[in-house]
């Protein structure tokens, strides 16, 4: 908790310099149409038609909403664009307790818990980092998309390369990297992204990462997997863990593929989104808790109409849908934890820590649609633009 609070100590201090969204800042709902992201420098920096921006909401620890505090935050809330040098956006991906921005220049830029080198910003970088920072040893890389784990990062490259870094527990990284039969950790973190060999010669263009398992999907619509696969979790049966790629089947032609702590959800090219493994606090989507052993179509309000971005967090979903999001599963009120960073902040969004086992509509002012989503452990963002 030291670190935690020098890190909060140095975030405050930095906040006005770097035009931070303060604890002022209103979150969505409350002006229907016209309202205030954050403060820019002293001048309001309004959402104005057209204009694309990043709202994050859920547990604060660790600072990984990048809001410059330790703050949760029960309802989505903007961040400044001056946290990412006012470069556009076309992705935000989040992890346990880290987060990242993928900018229209292939950049990334990360922060929050850095313990097992998640944030891909070397060896020597500090555990905790509460303001964006963008990964310099890609300089020269065109990323065009990311996703985080609990502990671990997997990004693609313009070129269709798979690279990770982070935690290789279980072999969540691709790389090879297992446990000895004691059970004990036998390679290190990856502190700086690395190429995943064993999808070499395969174009890639989705991937998706878990707690301790990792997917991603080729241009072929094929689901590759990599981590850990207890029986129960996923629906593999009694399997050993995959410390290198393997593929799937069978499953529908697939365009979106996430990973959550033990559940995995593929949105097909029609649109139709399945779900499968554990249920845990309803975060299937298909009522009940009970465990899906084979992948099962989520229905309700995503069964009217196409499904086009998925992201799984610990025990919650998200999805969009029309430029709607739809949340689910834990919201705080069952499992909550008392440690710091795993207690519930509202990773919902619905203002409430009640757990839904089916989708439910976020609230959001009419003009604002949503084009990506992303959820890590207990915290969610995406990325909005205002009509």
């Amino acid at each position: 908790m030291a670190a935690v609070s020098r890190a909060y100590a140095r975030a405050k201090k930095l906040a006005p310099v770097l035009n931070l969204a303060s604890k002022e800042s209103p979150a969505f709902g409350s002006v229907p149409r016209r309202w205030v992201s954050v403060d820019n420098g002293g001048r309001a920096e309004e959402l104005n038609k057209g204009k694309r921006f990043v709202g994050v909401w859920g547990n604060g620890d660790f600072g990984r909403l990048g809001l410059g505090s330790l703050d949760s935050q029960w309802r989505p809330k903007p961040i400044a664009s001056s946290a990412f040098d006012d470069q556009s956006l076309i992705e935000v991906a989040c992890g346990g307790a880290h987060t990242v921005f993928l900018t229209v220049d292939g950049e990334l830029y990360v922060w929050g818990k850095n313990a097992n080198g998640q944030l891909g910003l070397g060896k020597k970088a500090e555990n905790i980092i509460p303001l964006p920072r963008k990964v310099e040893c890609l300089d020269g890389v065109t990323i065009k998309s990311v996703s985080l784990g609990f502990e671990h990062s997997i990004a693609v490259t313009d070129k269709g390369e798979a690279l990770s870094w982070g935690g290789g527990e279980s072999g969540r990284l691709g790389h090879g990297h297992g446990s000895s039969i004691f059970g004990f950790q036998t390679s290190s973190s990856e502190y700086t992204p690395r190429l995943i060999k064993g999808l070499e010669g395969i174009k890639v263009k989705s991937v998706a990462a878990g707690m301790l398992h990792s997917t991603c999907i080729c241009e072929n619509g094929c689901v590759y997997f990599f981590g850990e696969r207890e029986l129960g979790k996923w629906g593999f049966g009694k399997a050993k863990s995959a410390t290198t790629p393997s593929m799937i089947s069978p499953l529908p032609t697939s365009e979106e593929v996430a990973c959550g702590g033990y559940h995995t959800c593929v949105v097909t090219n029609g649109g139709e989104m399945y779900t499968w493994g554990s249920n845990e606090n309803g975060c299937l989507g298909i009522g009940g808790t009970d465990i899906s052993y084979t992948p099962e179509r989520v229905q309700g309000p995503l069964l009217r109409q196409s499904v086009t971005k998925v992201s799984c967090g610990w025990k919650h979903t998200a999805a969009i849908s029309g430029g709607f999001i739809y949340t689910w599963g834990w919201g705080g009120s069952n499992g909550t934890f008392k440690d710091d960073g795993h207690s519930p902040g509202g990773q919902l969004g619905q203002g409430d820590d009640v757990d839904y086992s089916e989708p439910m509509l976020l609230n959001l002012p009419e003009n604002i649609k949503a084009t990506q989503i992303s959820c890590g452990f207990n915290h969610t963002a995406a990325l909005f633009q205002c009509s």
